[in-house]
């Protein structure tokens, strides 16, 4: 495999095409990703430890999921402190070496961002339960009467995107019950009220607290959201899926949303560097390309191909709708096929050897694609969701549904990195904050790195000619004719992608095949599978 010397380092001049165009962003998920200091739970010091691996790979840049300062009621995304790091993944010191070193390699580092609540431990709302009914500390955030004799009832109808109510009411300072305050996910996690310019102003002081630390970016947890409806009206509620929206949910998508981001924006653009990439769970096109304007956000997560199924009709729609949305406003497409709160592609695409072969074509499709590209900490492994006992789940989804709804711990499992038993060499504890199956000693690093037909080496192998190949490039894609259950697409450049979802061998088209998920038999290209060729 070459090396990554001739790509630039993180404080290189910038050049004429942003970095973040065609990048590939690996996300850590801290953790799930390596223990470096023996507690069960991965840490700063255990991703510090990992960056020759990271390079090897061959990533661009990596995504931490939330590292702030939290009282873990959601895994970080309830941030009490936005401004440091919990002490259960380091201190300052640590993610400043974590940014050093892994500039050092040219791999970038972006940070999971938190603006649509805080955690109901963060000193603004201790301060605002202190304070009572009508004043400034509870303009901070959404408190409202209650409904009914004695506002004993919620203040509107909506229920919690993790189940149950939106709304927790409190006891005021003298002993009485009190206001309901609005929180979109757990109780833990109460909104902000973003028509406050203090809450701004705060966000901004955050922005650039990491900013001035070398962070290179941020990933905007739900970007759609923030921006409420004028007096929270009540809604018509058909359908309520957890963990799910709708565009017409007046809970998110609400249009005052742009502005804060125009907002974010031009603190942004003071550090060229830096980019921005949203959570947007928007259906219609013209909705979700008004996310990624040109004084908005740099991109937006399109998360359509973590939704389609193995399916080379779904796949290509899939495809076409992407580049579409961002089409009208002159954006980079994204893609993703799994994350830290969906199921991951191999159990996704039918679990066991199938689901393996499947998951690696979709990778071969994702990674031959114009755009930005992102691979969940595990996916380069093949690993599947893990089916955990009750007993263990930590995701608050399990306790608000009433134990009816799993959650994402499944998707969540440490990574196996060396060795034959649990817990693979993620942790010198053997007890991880997830436990990790036995049947994962085929699937750790150790296993896979000198197996050519591993899957990891197929995403090495994948990314090395990404990042070397002529023919990888051109913001536009041709498509060609192909067998019913089959598709073929041309980048601009010259690199030929052909997916095989049929349950037969296919002719490839003219070219020399350079990559393929499973081995071409006399040049056939099997059933669930896929190929790059030039």
């Amino acid at each position: 495999m070459t090396t990554r010397e001739d790509r630039p380092t993180a404080d290189a001049a910038p050049a004429a095409r942003p970095w973040w165009s065609d990048a590939v962003f690996y996300q850590v998920y801290p953790r799930s990703f390596s223990d470096s200091d023996g507690d069960g739970v991965g840490d700063l010091g255990g991703v510090i430890d990992r960056l020759g691996y990271l390079e090897l790979l061959g990533v661009d840049a990596i995504w931490l999921s939330p590292v702030m300062r939290s009282p873990m009621a959601d895994h970080g995304y309830d941030v009490s402190d936005p401004r440091d790091i919990d002490p259960l993944f380091g201190d300052l010191a640590t993610m400043d070496t974590l940014i050093a070193e892994a500039h050092a390699r040219g791999i970038r580092v972006t940070m999971d961002l938190v603006p649509n609540h805080t955690s109901d431990q963060h000193p603004w709302f201790l301060e605002a339960l202190a304070a009572g009914a009508g004043s400034s500390a509870r303009e901070r955030y959404l408190f409202r009467d209650g409904r009914g004799p004695d506002g004993a009832e919620p203040p509107n109808n909506w229920p919690s995107v993790f189940g149950g109510p939106a709304w927790t009411r409190i006891t005021e300072p003298d002993g009485s019950p009190g206001q309901w305050y609005l929180h979109i996910f757990a109780a833990e996690q109460p909104d902000l009220n973003w028509d406050n310019p203090e809450v701004f102003d705060d966000l901004e002081t955050t922005l650039r607290f990491w900013l001035h630390r070398g962070v290179d970016g941020f990933r905007i947890d739900v970007a759609h959201g923030m921006a409420k409806p004028e007096g929270l009206p009540d809604h018509d509620w058909d359908t309520n899926a957890l963990l799910r929206n709708g565009d017409d949910d007046p809970r998110f998508n609400n249009p005052a949303v742009h502005e804060i981001h125009r907002g974010i924006r031009a603190v942004m653009n003071q550090y060229p560097h830096a980019m921005s990439v949203g959570e947007i769970w928007v259906r219609d096109n013209e909705r979700f390309g008004e996310y990624i304007r040109p004084d908005e956000l740099h991109l937006g997560f399109n998360f359509r191909l973590a939704e389609t199924p193995f399916e080379a009709n779904a796949v290509r729609a899939a495809i076409e709708n992407s580049l579409d949305a961002v089409a009208r406003v002159g954006g980079t497409p994204t893609w993703t096929l799994s994350n830290h709160d969906v199921e991951r592609e191999v159990t996704r695409y039918g679990a066991g050897a199938r689901g393996t072969a499947r998951a690696r074509a979709m990778a071969l499709v994702e990674l031959a694609l114009p755009g930005a590209s992102f691979i969940y900490n595990g996916a380069e492994l093949g690993l599947p969701n893990v089916d955990l006992p009750d007993a263990v789940l930590q995701d608050p989804v399990w306790e608000r549904s009433g134990h009816t709804e799993r959650g994402r711990d499944g998707c969540r499992v440490p990574l196996p990195w060396e060795g034959t038993l649990p817990p693979f060499g993620f942790s010198t504890e053997p007890d991880t904050w997830l436990p990790i199956p036995a049947e994962w000693a085929d699937l750790t690093v150790e296993a896979q790195l000198e197996d050519v037909d591993s899957t990891l080496s197929l995403y090495r192998a994948a990314l090395e000619l990404r990042a070397t190949l002529p023919e990888c490039s051109g913001d536009e894609i041709d498509w060609y004719g192909s067998p019913p259950g089959c598709f073929a697409f041309r980048r601009r450049g010259g690199l030929i992608c052909v997916l095989n979802a049929t349950d037969a061998p296919i002719q490839l088209p003219p070219g020399t095949a350079v990559l393929s998920s499973l081995p071409l038999v006399d040049g056939l290209l099997p059933a669930d599978s896929a190929a790059w060729l030039v």
